[in-house]
């Protein structure tokens, strides 16, 4: 079984924010990936081949981007 939950890491434990459905003393492996903002979590997604300075232009105007005027 697989299992992907949310956690705080707070005072040096992690804390989750939902229970997890395991019996008393199941054993489990545990594996750690932060994750990261939405452009780390998003890179390589738009195979963009072109200029580099005309992507950075085009994804901060204001016209293409999600929190620009409706």
């Amino acid at each position: 079984m697989t299992l992907t939950v949310q956690a705080i890491y707070e005072n040096g434990m992690l804390r989750l924010t939902e229970p997890l459905p395991l019996k008393e003393n199941e054993k489990v492996r545990v594996t750690i990936e932060a994750e990261g903002t939405l452009a780390q979590r998003t890179a390589g997604l738009l195979q963009w081949t072109g200029d580099p300075e005309v992507l950075r232009r085009v994804a901060e105007d204001d016209e293409f981007g999600i929190l620009g005027s409706p």
